[in-house]
């Protein structure tokens, strides 16, 4: 029995610590999300207007 609660012990302090991670490694991801398109909209950008400065 003693053996029992001590691996349900376990699990729950390795959730408990899990999270917190987990939820830091998903805003990591987020952010690095957001600045990769905010990086592809402005090569967009600078690509579409040396393209139409080369016709002019």
């Amino acid at each position: 029995m003693g053996r029992i609660l001590l691996i349900i012990a376990a699990v729950i302090a390795a959730l408990f610590l899990l999270g917190p991670l987990l939820g830091f490694v998903f805003s990591l991801l987020k952010w690095i999300l957001i600045i990769g398109a905010i990086f592809g909209v402005v090569v967009l950008g600078v690509t579409f207007l040396s393209t139409r400065a080369k016709r002019t």
